[in-house]
């Protein structure tokens, strides 16, 4: 009975044992796996087959000579255990007496970026490695800033490999010099430095004889006793509802996770962005019933009045409130192996509400390795850098470096639906400094007919480039088959396309216009400003037109690449005139040969052959559209 007891006890004190949550970072061969296997291995934190098969795979795989590769614990890939290199991030559980310890184990290359930012995002303290050989390297730095990125309070830095310098305090102090100089540009409260030996378990658990210069905790004692609870913000009450509980007609509950703040009995409380007010009447946690609930609790509440919440709100005191608003900047990790669209309106989802976002405009990028910022027009896997975001709807949010709960976000592809981006926010800004704000250039461009929007950024958004593909040809050619097959054709790849004929027009623009050849040009060369203007806008135009006087083609051709550009293309559809007749579905050869109308080329009007015509087509190419499609691609209209 007495042994149940002290079970249960136990039990009852082991889980009331806060946790801390830590990443480990460095270079190419700094030890971090090392570090956490030997972390374990002295602790007795490792099972006896666990140990057996450790010393199995060092000696047959490790890279420790005739020591055990306490690294191997960690690294479980093979691509891993073959280069000696950590790649994915590799999370490790154990506890002391004092405290529970889950450890990332992230990578050290700069293209494995995104999977230290993965790691890190709910980490409290890292430990970041440097070779006591090497120093302070680009690497150190990189992952330093990481770390200060992420908002995590905590660093050690652990000087590993004292064994190579002959546990050297001198080399000790000189390390951590430059890296205090380094760390003065960082916000980074807390900083500590231990010397260790991985390898040979030197301060890593117990203090070493080997360095009886060093008075500080050994890494263990450290990661045991450093107060981490009053990293969390306690002040600023957020609650966002992800589930309205309703069990039964009588009770009303609103779930989620307390992200920061406290929640009491009897606490007035408002809803956002309702701002509907009331009090808490009860609140359920896991243990039950309680008279309050703390981050990172979840937790369910009941009001005392009937007020209408639902997900995506947030619960905060009245007198304390977020930033309320769809503009502001960030910092931005893109994770994404396809580099960022600029135009792409993504989905965004902070805490329990997800909307959509644009990107606005890159301020500059970072270069992790060495601080230096660039401005780019979008971004590369692992890139790093300040933008300006736009929400449809607006966000609840605070600042990350005042909560890390309510300051981040994903985006998320709206094709693909992958996690493309994390970001953490900065500020509001104003929506006087966006970039879509109307300046004194803009509005001189304004007063000129100018558009604001350039041709390359209207040929990125549209993939293609505003073009008029004119059809010439005899009545009865098969223009209209041709014009209106390709628009379909280019239409189901994502093309932008209008189509112009001869019957839709004159049925409107040019409906007062008879068919004389004086009224066909002006007829053609109001259809050709059209197409100027659609092909300004980005817009790709076919048109199928008889257009039988050359003179007119080339005034046409002259209006629409207005000068310089080069946008009109001719396809002359070579048909026979005795094919036309037999394709005339309106009998309009008929009429003309019996003199009832006038006006009709190859009958009772000249039509000029083109001599330089772009593209030549017979009646067996009409149905093949490939040709087109290859000259498109080959002149630049469409991608490849």
């Amino acid at each position: 009975m007495n042994s149940k007891l002290n079970i249960k006890e136990f039990l009852d004190q082991d889980q009331k044992k806060d946790l801390l949550r830590l990443l480990t970072a460095g270079s190419v061969d700094d030890g971090k796996s090392t570090l956490i296997g030997r972390l374990l291995f002295d602790s007795k934190k490792i099972y006896e087959d666990q140990l057996a098969a450790l010393e199995r795979d060092s000696k047959r795989e490790g890279h420790a000579g005739e020591e055990i590769d306490y690294a191997l614990l960690l690294d479980g890939l093979k691509a891993e255990r073959e280069q000696g290199i950590t790649i994915d991030v590799a999370y490790r559980y154990f506890s002391t007496s004092k405290r529970k310890f889950i450890i990332a184990d992230t990578p050290g290359h700069e293209q494995y970026t995104r999977n230290m930012i993965t790691g890190g995002s709910t980490a409290n303290l890292a430990i970041i490695l440097a070779d006591a050989r090497k120093g302070i390297i680009t690497q150190t730095r990189r992952h330093t800033f990481l770390a200060s990125l992420l908002g995590i309070k905590h660093v050690v830095l652990a000087v590993n490999k004292m064994d190579l310098v002959d546990f050297s305090e001198t080399v000790f102090n000189q390390i951590c010099e430059e890296y205090k100089d380094f760390t003065t540009t960082l916000q980074i409260p807390d900083i500590t430095f231990i010397p260790v030996s991985a390898l040979k378990g030197d301060n890593v658990v117990d203090i070493s004889p080997n360095m009886p210069w060093y008075h500080g905790e050994s890494l263990l004692e450290f990661l045991e006793n450093v107060h981490v609870v009053s990293d969390r913000n306690f002040d600023d009450l957020r609650f966002p509802v992800q589930y309205v509980i309703r069990p039964t007609l009588y009770y009303r509950g609103f779930a989620g996770r307390v992200a920061s703040g406290i929640l009491r009995v009897g606490d007035e409380i408002m809803a956002l962005p309702s701002g509907k007010t009331s009090k808490v009447k009860s609140i359920l946690t896991s243990d039950g019933a309680v008279d309050f609930a703390f981050p990172p609790q979840s937790a369910s509440f009941t009001l005392e009045d009937e007020i209408d919440i639902s997900r995506g709100e947030m619960v905060i005191h009245p007198q304390n409130r977020p930033m309320v608003d769809r503009h502001f900047e960030s910092m931005l990790v893109w994770m994404d192996e396809k580099p960022m669209d600029p135009y792409t309106q993504f989905y965004i989802k902070h805490n329990s509400h997800t909307t959509k976002a644009k990107i606005e405009f890159i301020q500059y990028k970072v270069d992790v390795n060495t601080l230096e910022k660039t401005e780019i027009d979008h971004f590369e896997l692992n890139g790093i850098g300040r933008v300006v975001m736009t929400t449809t709807q607006p966000l609840l949010f605070d600042s990350y470096k005042m909560n890390r709960q309510t300051g981040s976000f994903i985006l998320i592809d709206p094709v693909s639906h992958n996690t493309v981006a994390v970001g953490m926010i900065i500020d509001r800004i104003s929506g006087e400094y966006m970039p879509g704000k109307i300046t004194a250039f803009d509005k001189e461009a304004i007063v000129k007919s100018g558009s604001l929007i350039s041709a390359e950024l209207r040929e990125k958004r549209y993939g293609q480039r505003g073009t008029t593909l004119w059809i010439t040809g005899l009545h009865g050619s098969g223009k209209n088959q041709l014009a209106y097959t390709l628009e379909r054709a280019l239409f189901e790849q994502g093309k932008t396309v209008v189509v112009f004929d001869g019957k839709s027009v004159r049925s409107g623009l040019s409906k007062e216009l008879d068919f004389s050849p004086e009224d066909s040009a002006k007829h053609l060369i109001r259809v050709a400003h059209l197409c100027r203007l659609l092909n300004d806008q980005g817009l790709i135009t076919i048109c199928s037109f008889i257009s039988p006087d050359e003179k007119v083609r080339e005034e046409v051709r002259n209006i629409i690449n207005h000068g310089t550009a080069n946008r009109f293309y001719l396809f002359h559809l070579n048909i026979p005139l005795d094919f036309c007749i037999l394709n005339d579905k309106y009998g309009l050869y008929k009429k003309a040969m019996d003199g009832e109308i006038d006006f009709l080329p190859g009958i009772n009007s000249n039509y000029d052959i083109p001599q330089a015509a772009d593209m030549l087509m017979d009646s067996d190419t009409i149905e093949h559209l490939e040709p087109i499609f290859e000259f498109l691609r080959k002149q630049g209209i469409i991608a490849d």
